[in-house]
């Protein structure tokens, strides 16, 4: 009896932290995304290139031309084009995460019915294939800046990472909360699509922060700031956008942006991925019966 104390029973959930150790399966599910995703395709990865510069191009046309706010067309925005893309690429690497993650569980149903394997592989996955996507992106906004005269020094360098670190740990946690959600109620999907459709309007990506701060007082663009996502979008525009800028540009990040508000949504993002992990670990075992 003293022998068998320290076994344990097979299949039992490790969380994000056993997965990661599983690092040649991680790969595997990764390759297995990237090959069924452009099965049949002729371009292959050239769509994570295009699909960014037609959602950027429609944005840029409507706001920046028609609109008005980039600064050759009468408005206050220099490089109107460096900010919007900065922000869409942000913003891109949390609606690809969150949303694959969120779907990774319920689509990969065949799978998990027939072998066990830690189920947090899945959502994990989705934050990878999501990562091959945004480099691209990444690299396309620095050849931009550098074309315009990119001039950072070593915060607004740190900030890029930030900024990915912050949506990175906080699509994961909340495509843990809704890929559990998903597996019980199919209802979940909609409102990813939801929170997906909404999610750039509600940061600044194609507006600047003061818009909100004016229009709406210093109480709900203190709710405004408690999102990660505006956090993480305004870091890629002090990182990518404002070293772009002439001297005499009047802009800067918002209030007690470092002190403040960098720390609260890195503990949101946190907080998020210890609830995604904790929910994910607790029901995982019941994911294979009700697929």
């Amino acid at each position: 009896m003293a022998a068998s104390s320290g076994l344990q029973a097979p299949g039992r959930p490790h969380g994000l932290v056993g997965a990661l150790r599983n690092g040649f399966l991680l790969k595997l599910i990764v390759d297995k995304e990237i090959q069924v995703r452009y099965r049949g395709s002729v371009l292959g990865l050239l769509w994570s290139y295009i699909k960014p510069a037609v959602q950027f191009g429609v944005f840029y046309l409507a706001l920046g031309v028609f609109l008005g706010l980039d600064a050759r067309s009468g408005g206050g925005i220099q490089h109107y084009a460096i900010y919007l893309f900065s922000g869409i690429a942000i913003m891109n690497l949390f609606s690809e995460t969150f949303g694959n993650a969120a779907r990774s569980i319920v689509g990969n149903g065949g799978l998990i019915k027939k072998i066990y394997l830690p189920r947090e592989l899945f959502p994990l996955s989705s934050l990878w294939v999501a990562m091959i996507h945004f480099l691209p992106q990444v690299l396309v906004l620095l050849i931009a800046c550098i074309a315009v005269g990119w001039h950072p020094d070593l915060l607004q360098i740190a900030s890029v990472f930030l900024a990915f670190l912050i949506v990175g740990v906080f699509s994961l946690g909340i495509g843990l909360v809704f890929a559990t959600a998903d597996v019980f109620f199919r209802d979940a999907e909609n409102i990813v699509d939801l929170i997906n459709m909404v999610a750039t309007w509600l940061s600044p990506v194609l507006y600047q922060w003061m818009m909100v701060r004016d229009t709406l007082g210093d109480v709900v663009f203190g709710i405004y700031m408690l999102n990660p996502l505006s956090v993480a979008v305004e870091l890629f525009h002090y990182g990518f956008w404002f070293p772009t800028l002439t001297e005499e540009a009047a802009w800067h990040v918002p209030p007690q942006f470092f002190s403040v508000w960098v720390p609260v949504a890195l503990g949101v993002a946190f907080l998020f991925l210890f609830l995604g992990d904790s929910l994910f670990r607790r029901f995982s075992g019941r994911f294979a019966q009700e697929l």
